[in-house]
């Protein structure tokens, strides 16, 4: 998982944008990954790689010249665009002719007013300078033990960003971990944050059902905020962190590692990791019947469509 992140981070300069606190290269590499959401990966890849994707410095040259629109002016004011790739409408339409928003070849509409709305939030409100935006974030928090101060300091990133258009808890967590995370040698405040941060999908979810863990460790419910709630799916990764050593699957790990727990969850259920429990491989209308998944025999079985 490290290597992972780390080639990830060599390969955009992440990690000397980190170092010297270098804004553009972080806001590219977080755009492309909220590129990802709503389609699988692949398609959202080869598009990004035939049309390319909406960048800091051709964003901050477009606006440089105060577009007439009045919705461009601030983070604030930018609210309610509603800009539509497919009608080129927008809620402003005597200024759409002039507007940079439609001008980088994306995927659909929701992504240009994403872009938009991340650089005007990060250009107003974290003054241009978002690794030091998130520090200063981090340093204000405090809690009463290490869950507390976890929570804080999660939420004192994913609150302010959650009014970012287009963009959900689930995505801004993913992405947000990952950077943490590959931060590791220059912030260690950040890793202690990323390694903490779950991100709960459907396969996630649905491997903890379906193995009967759900059942026996929390309470039931279907995939939604109740995964976060008292006795969820990210309730329980933590509990099985808390008696997992990390380090003997890579002596680099922390011993409290749940982001690698839940993120090893991921990739045991995913087409692009083990591809064995996941929608694809089971009829969800009865007990999953492949014999040659390393769990079987222990595995509780339970159909998903009974929920």
């Amino acid at each position: 998982m490290l290597d992972e992140i780390d080639d990830e981070f060599r390969h955009g300069g992440l990690d000397q944008a980190v170092a010297s606190g270098h804004t553009p290269p972080i806001f590219d590499w977080l755009l492309t990954a909220f590129s990802f959401q709503g389609i699988s990966d692949q398609v959202a890849r080869n598009y990004m790689e035939k049309h390319g994707t909406a960048s800091w410095s051709k964003m901050e040259a477009s606006l440089r010249n105060s577009p007439s629109c009045p919705k461009l002016q601030t983070f604030r004011d930018y609210g309610g665009c509603r800009y539509d790739k497919g009608s080129f409408t927008c809620a402003e339409p005597d200024h759409i002719d002039a507007c940079p928003v439609p001008r980088p070849h994306l995927r659909n509409g929701r992504l240009n007013q994403t872009a938009y709305s991340l650089f005007l939030f990060v250009r107003d409100i974290a003054g241009g300078d978002l690794i030091g935006w998130i520090d200063s974030q981090l340093e204000a928090t405090t809690g009463l033990s290490d869950a507390d101060l976890e929570a804080a300091r999660q939420e004192a990133l994913i609150g302010p960003l959650r009014e970012v258009f287009g963009v959900a808890d689930k995505v801004l967590t993913n992405a947000l971990s990952w950077l943490m995370i590959g931060a590791r040698n220059h912030r260690p405040v950040w890793f202690e944050t990323g390694k903490a941060m779950l991100v709960i999908d459907t396969l996630v979810h649905n491997f903890l059902h379906r193995t009967g863990i759900l059942e026996k460790c929390g309470i039931p419910h279907r995939y939604g905020p109740a995964c976060y709630a008292e006795g969820g799916c990210a309730e329980i990764i933590r509990r099985v962190a808390e008696r997992i050593d990390a380090r003997s699957f890579n002596p680099s790990f922390p011993e409290f590692f749940p982001r690698f727990v839940q993120h090893a969850i991921w990739r045991y259920c995913a087409a692009d990791g083990l591809d064995l429990c996941n929608g694809n491989r089971i009829d969800d209308r009865e007990a999953c019947q492949i014999s040659y998944c390393y769990l079987f025999r222990i595995c509780g079985r339970k159909p998903l469509k009974s929920m």
